[in-house]
């Protein structure tokens, strides 16, 4: 997490420096009762070693965060970084955190680059996705290039290019990952119908070969359910374990940091899973007799 201007800028002799650290430990222990979670996870969230923070919330502890840390504090909680000093009692001064929603507007490259740190920042928690297609880390390039070619779709591009990069750094994801998707886009690709009407199949063919490989090698590390799109419907979006949601616009991401957001949304992906036809541990049989015969009856 890089450190903004405002970061540098906590002036801790305002205030007694003692005033400081119990409303510190006031307000910290109010955003984990709010949030729901425990110590280790709130800290694990936040970016700061478990012992470091119990010591914080100490009583008559003195000791104060860095002014990362409580950047990092005020970004996911969304709330001031006064507010977490106590030098403002309401949290209607959000200047120095981001917002609890905003959207992303950006190049390729901008949009690349904020993918990796998302699923940096997001190591260690479960990755949960449901793709606008295809999943990206199971895409062949010549679909990519099929798909993207229009510069409007530039962030699907990095997408695929990102989750490409993952693949080759490692052959498993660092990460549990869910993904979620419609059955039917499976059987459309196998008979070159819909959005794939002009794809060779001989691509569709490699296409299914490839995720057929990679579906059976990357579980349960990697899991696919498949629902009904006739039952079932989603925005493409992706789930950074508790930490943020990005929904995907097409020429812009919704980024949601609001924890309750990030829960309703984690509550509809669950919603999906329930309604699944398809579990993981068949999905690779069900793209298998796609390859065999075009479609599933």
């Amino acid at each position: 997490m890089k450190n903004s201007d405002k970061t540098q800028q906590v002036d801790y002799s305002l205030i007694d420096k003692r005033d400081i650290a119990e409303s510190f430990r006031e307000r910290i222990t109010l955003l984990i009762a709010q949030h729901g979670f425990n110590l280790s996870q709130f800290a694990k969230l936040v970016g700061v070693d478990r012992s470091a923070l119990s010591q914080f919330l100490m009583k008559d502890a003195v000791r104060l965060p860095r002014a990362e840390t409580l950047f990092n504090i005020a970004q996911y909680c969304g709330v001031s970084i006064d507010w977490l000093l106590g030098k403002v009692s309401g949290e209607s001064n959000r200047d120095d955190s981001i917002p609890l929603i905003e959207t992303l507007r950006m190049s390729g490259d901008e949009a690349q680059q904020k993918l990796d740190t998302w699923h940096r920042e997001a190591r260690g928690y479960k990755i949960r996705y449901i793709p606008s297609t295809l999943p990206d880390l199971l895409r062949i390039p010549e679909v990519s290039d099929f798909e993207f070619k229009d510069q409007d779709l530039a962030i699907r591009a990095a997408q695929d290019k990102q989750a490409r990069e993952q693949l080759m750094k490692t052959p498993y994801p660092e990460t549990d990952i869910e993904v979620c998707m419609p059955y039917q886009t499976l059987e459309h690709l196998g008979r070159g119908q819909g959005i794939w009407k002009d794809l060779p199949q001989s691509v569709r063919v490699r296409q299914l070969e490839h995720m057929h490989k990679l579906v059976e090698d990357f579980y349960p590390a990697f899991r696919l359910f498949l629902y009904d799109g006739h039952q079932a419907f989603s925005s493409p979006l992706t789930i950074f374990g508790p930490i943020q949601a990005a929904v995907y616009m097409g020429n812009m991401y919704l980024v949601v940091h609001s924890i309750e957001h990030v829960r309703a949304l984690t509550s509809h992906f669950d919603r999906l899973i329930r309604k699944a036809t398809v579990t993981p541990e068949k999905a690779a049989d069900f793209i298998g007799d796609i390859l065999k015969s075009g479609s599933r009856k």
